[in-house]
């Protein structure tokens, strides 16, 4: 299933290409309006050009078994703050000032990530191991999707 949902990647986001040039898309389910952007095709762009990579780096992210999977984060947080910040009507600029809201999330995954790579070493210098067998050590090999959920909730 997640192979199919990679492998059709590039044609969800070409789907923008089927809403129309429009202020307001009308459909038989919905009517959306576009607001301060103008354009749907331009707003459906944007959003699919923030959604398709948050979509693969969350598949990666609970996919993942390295020890410094959590960097994946980083990213991920990126990517949905500017998801927010895209139907903030007060923001005079889209993807601006992102980093400052980032910096939070840095400050707690960069720290992490160098006290697991750091008690790596130390246990490769103590003892006489590889680097693979010890990243082999740190992988985290849930039973199944949803316990690896609740492993972070």
């Amino acid at each position: 299933i997640i192979a199919t949902l990679i492998a059709i990647t590039p044609y969800l986001f070409y789907l923008y290409e089927s809403v129309p040039e429009t202020q307001v898309w009308n459909t038989f389910i919905f009517t959306f309006d576009a607001k301060s952007w103008e354009d749907m095709n331009y707003l459906m762009w944007v959003t699919t050009g923030k959604v398709i990579p948050l979509f693969l780096l969350t598949i990666w992210f609970f996919t993942c078994r390295h020890w410094w999977y959590h960097t994946i984060l980083v990213p991920i947080t990126m990517y949905v703050y500017q998801l927010f910040g895209m139907f903030d009507e007060n923001l005079p600029y889209v993807d601006e000032f992102q980093l400052m809201h980032l910096v939070p999330v840095m400050a707690i995954i960069v720290p992490s990530i160098y006290l697991i790579r750091a008690r790596m070493f130390n246990r490769m210098i103590n003892v006489d191991k590889s680097m693979e067998e010890l990243e082999e050590e740190f992988k985290i090999k849930p039973k199944s999707f949803l316990e690896k959920i609740s492993d972070y909730f």
